[in-house]
């Protein structure tokens, strides 16, 4: 059983930046897509990224592409999302996800994800 804890989120100011991490545990995650999604307040949950197992072959949403970066260090059993350029819409809690199945792509879903974390705030002042 893998678990996910997600970390880094926290409040910064439009054009600002954060890192956010995902550490797994319980399991390796090396031959895992993971996914990167949000919700924001009163909002349904959206499909932010995702990058393979083997990295960095990645997909983005549009709303964020060209801004966010995930990665993965799979000797650490962790991914990460860089987000830079925030904007106020990218307020919303963050989510770390995956199907759980080796070798089972992920992209643009927000569904089909066996494991998630428990979320991290993140808030964008503009």
């Amino acid at each position: 059983q893998v678990q996910l804890v997600e970390s880094g989120g926290g409040l910064v100011q439009a054009g600002g930046s954060l890192r956010l991490s995902c550490a797994a545990s319980g399991g390796t995650i090396s031959n895992y897509a993971m996914a990167w999604l949000r919700q924001a307040p009163g909002k349904e949950r959206e499909f932010v990224a995702a990058i393979k197992w083997s990295g960095p072959n990645t997909v983005y949403a549009d709303s964020v592409k060209g801004r966010f970066t995930a990665s993965r260090d799979n000797a650490k059993n962790t991914v990460y999302l860089q987000m830079n350029s925030l904007k106020p819409e990218d307020t919303a809690v963050y989510y770390c996800a995956t199907p759980g199945a080796r070798y089972t792509s992920v992209d643009r879903t927000t569904t089909g994800y066996a494991y998630w974390g428990q979320g991290t705030q993140v808030t964008v002042s503009s």
